[in-house]
């Protein structure tokens, strides 16, 4: 089955540039065009789209307002950013989308990306087909406080981290023990939001307030709890994480 798409771009010499390259994958069917989120949100009341190829910055509505619409829609597609405005990558993430993609498009950078809502689809298509599933996800971990355990909102976890053997979950004004082990924690987390930066490091980046170079490729991202901590990011992982920001 085609994932029916959406574009939405102002320019129409993006949108042809875009259908072009869709047109390269038998499973993506382009079914609408709009040139701003007015028009968008009428096509989305009319049908259901799997995916929307967004871009933000459009006369009135912008597209980071348009998403955060469509996440009260019913049946809310996906969004993958389309923009030629690096500045946008972080709030782009706080409302979920699945990729960042600057213009103009690279060809293996856009296939990576295709790449990515591929896998999602069909993660969610076998989690939907799974027999007898009997734990939902509650969007909560346990945590250990004062000797009672509290189960704690995902969205109010900033970082996670190792330290003396143990594994905590930072938030804004607390250092809280968990139950889980980083790799568990990892597999827990939805991956929308969460990124291993390290060994030792999980984080929030929708709590992303700076990325930082540092020395010999990596980084260090300051995230907006109290203390403003600095989460360090390896070489390795820093890579990965240019691709899936887009930088």
């Amino acid at each position: 089955m085609k994932l029916k798409a959406l574009i939405v771009d102002d320019e129409y010499p993006a949108r042809k540039e875009l259908r072009y390259m869709l047109e390269q994958f038998d499973n993506i069917e382009v079914v609408g065009e709009a040139a701003n989120a007015r028009e968008a949100l009428k096509l989305v009341s009319a049908l259901d789209y799997s995916i929307i190829f967004l871009d933000i910055e459009m006369p009135g509505m912008n597209g980071l307002e348009l998403s955060i619409l469509l996440k009260e829609h019913p049946k809310r597609p996906y969004v993958i950013f389309v923009t030629a405005y690096e500045e946008y990558a972080v709030k782009a993430f706080e409302v979920n989308a699945i990729d960042y993609i600057l213009k103009p498009f690279d060809a293996k950078r856009f296939y990576q990306s295709m790449q990515k809502l591929f896998t999602l689809v069909e993660k969610n298509k076998q989690s939907k087909q799974a027999p007898n599933k009997i734990i939902p996800n509650l969007g909560r971990l346990p945590v250990e406080r004062d000797d009672k355990t509290l189960l704690i909102p995902e969205e109010d976890i900033i970082f996670a981290f190792t330290e003396n053997e143990n594994v905590y979950l930072k938030t804004t004004n607390e250092k809280l023990l968990s139950k889980y082990t980083l790799k568990e924690l990892e597999n827990k987390l939805s991956d929308q939001s969460f990124f291993r930066t390290h060994r030792r490091f999980i984080v929030n980046l929708t709590k992303v307030e700076e990325i930082i170079p540092f020395f010999n490729g990596t980084y260090n991202l300051i995230v907006n709890d109290d203390e403003r901590n600095e989460v360090p990011v390896s070489r390795n992982q820093a890579k990965k994480l240019k691709r899936f920001l887009g930088m």
